[in-house]
């Protein structure tokens, strides 16, 4: 069950109207790597998490998720204005101004619509931790890149808040990974002289080069 309560998660606001700029958080609302995708990969992998605590980490997390989607959204419709002008959108998406009345669409920032296909799950917690930790890492990238592009200390304050809470999501599902690292495919896999094993096929290699051509250790977040 979920329920709506009439407050955004963190306030948002804008110094004034930006078009392109809603253009381009367009992204983080119906992108690969957006909040959207984040909601539904991490709700769709919950459900046959047998581990009570780890599933309702990924069920809070989407459900924050999905309050961060509201504050783009709440963001990107603030940022459109009041008037539908798409010669202020030189590159992007268009069309919030020729079809959605400057409501914020499930696109990108390119207009292409959100897909299911974004969303990963494998059914293994090891795999799908990786997969979360990479998902949050892009998205703490795909922040940084709009941050850069916009001067409003408005629009900042709120970038700056979900960039923090993207950074606390991954911290969160490495602890989980650290609790299961040693179960699912990493207990199935890696049993092998294979497994440790590197092949330097760069030649020259660098002298110095920190890879051991044998005894390779899996890598450990702990």
């Amino acid at each position: 069950m979920f329920k709506h309560e009439k407050m955004l998660f963190h306030p948002v606001a804008v110094e004034k109207p930006n078009p392109q700029y809603a253009a381009l958080l367009q992204e983080q609302l119906g992108g690969a790597n957006g909040e959207l995708k984040a909601a539904m990969q991490y709700m769709s992998q919950s459900f046959r998490i047998k581990d009570p605590e780890i599933k309702d980490l990924f069920l809070d997390i989407a459900a924050e998720e999905l309050g961060h989607m509201e504050m783009i959204a709440q963001t990107i419709s603030l940022l459109n204005g009041h008037d539908v002008d798409a010669a202020a959108v030189p590159a992007g998406e268009i069309q919030t101004h020729v079809l959605m009345g400057l409501n914020p669409g499930l696109i990108n920032a390119s207009g292409y619509s959100w897909t299911g296909d974004y969303v990963s799950v494998t059914g293994d917690l090891c795999a799908d931790l990786l997969s979360n930790i990479a998902s949050e890492q892009r998205a703490k990238v795909v922040y940084e890149y709009l941050y850069r592009q916009i001067k409003d200390k408005k629009v900042r304050e709120t970038i700056d808040f979900l960039l923090n809470r993207e950074e606390a999501h991954n911290a969160m599902f490495r602890e989980a990974f650290n609790k299961v690292q040693n179960s699912g495919s990493n207990r199935d896999f890696g049993t092998t002289r294979a497994a440790k094993m590197y092949f330097s096929m760069s030649e020259p290699s660098p002298a110095d080069t920190t890879f051991p051509k044998t005894d390779v250790r899996p890598p450990s977040f702990s």
